[in-house]
């Protein structure tokens, strides 16, 4: 079944299409339709085979599934669930700047306070509609299962591992804090053994000390998780779950409102699943 009418050219529209269309469509193009409803930005950045091994269905049934919308192909059809992206963020930024406009208005802190309420509010977000539930699951999988939980964070990112070993210690959790105090950051992390997992976190520009760290555990065998802001960085290349970060910025200061909201999610989940695997 094919649309013969023009297809939507935004999200919303397209949104009430599928919910609209869905109860007709065979099997296959109804789970399908589920899958775009609840997981949108994985339509939107996925390859074909990628969503289609998500969403158990063969590939030709993404492209049967957008020519019943009344798009040419799939790809057609994708670029209406990136849009969504795009006019989100664009509405983010448009209000960054009518900020800076009214700015005269304001005296200098208040400018700055709104600014990195604004930035903050932006990645916690972007967070909430990014964020792989999957990944999350085999992050926290693989930490609740650690003996040791070594945390290694360096230059910007030592709040957020800093915040983890004290919340992970007063849940009972055994967690180390790389700190590099004196220079003995490879002595600290040399007693990690297979049965221990290495959280390591960074972002662009990469500490090296935190990569050249977690890359020596990873030769050893053991296990790293990572906290990071892209497929190619260093730290997801050699990490057996990662959890990507992106986070908004305020006059070059970026962020870290995501990351810490993400790092309290980890510590009290470690938590809960040792308790109910005790």
């Amino acid at each position: 079944m094919t649309d013969t009418h023009s297809p939507p050219r935004d999200f919303a529209s397209l949104k009430s299409l599928i919910a609209e269309r869905a109860p007709a469509f065979p099997k296959r193009l109804t789970q399908i339709a589920g899958f775009a409803l609840e997981q949108p930005d994985e339509i939107a950045f996925g390859t074909v085979s990628s969503i289609a091994e998500q969403a158990q269905v063969q590939p030709s049934a993404l492209v049967r599934f957008s020519q019943a919308l009344g798009y040419q192909g799939f790809s057609d059809m994708q670029e209406i669930f990136r849009s969504r992206l795009r006019d989100r963020i664009l509405n983010y930024d448009e209000r960054l700047q009518q900020l800076r406009a009214h700015a005269q208005q304001m005296s200098k802190p208040n400018v700055i306070f709104q600014g990195f309420c604004e930035a903050s509010a932006k990645s916690i977000a972007a967070l909430q509609d990014k964020l792989d539930p999957q990944a999350l699951d085999r992050a926290v999988e693989a930490l609740a299962a650690a003996d040791t939980i070594y945390l290694v964070g360096l230059r910007r990112s030592f709040p957020i591992a800093s915040y983890m070993a004290y919340a992970l210690a007063k849940l009972g959790v055994r967690a180390i804090l790389v700190d590099a105090l004196g220079g003995l950051a490879a002595e600290q992390i040399s007693f990690a053994s297979p049965r221990d997992t290495v959280l390591a976190i960074s972002f662009t520009p990469y500490a090296s000390e935190t990569v050249s760290l977690a890359r020596a555990a990873a030769e050893k065998g053991v296990p790293i998780v990572s906290i990071t802001d892209s497929a190619f960085s260093p730290l997801a290349q050699i990490a057996g779950a990662w959890i990507e970060i992106s986070e908004a910025n305020f006059e070059g200061f970026r962020s870290m409102a995501a990351t810490l909201t993400l790092a309290m999610t980890l510590t009290v989940a470690i938590a809960e699943r040792r308790t109910q695997g005790a």
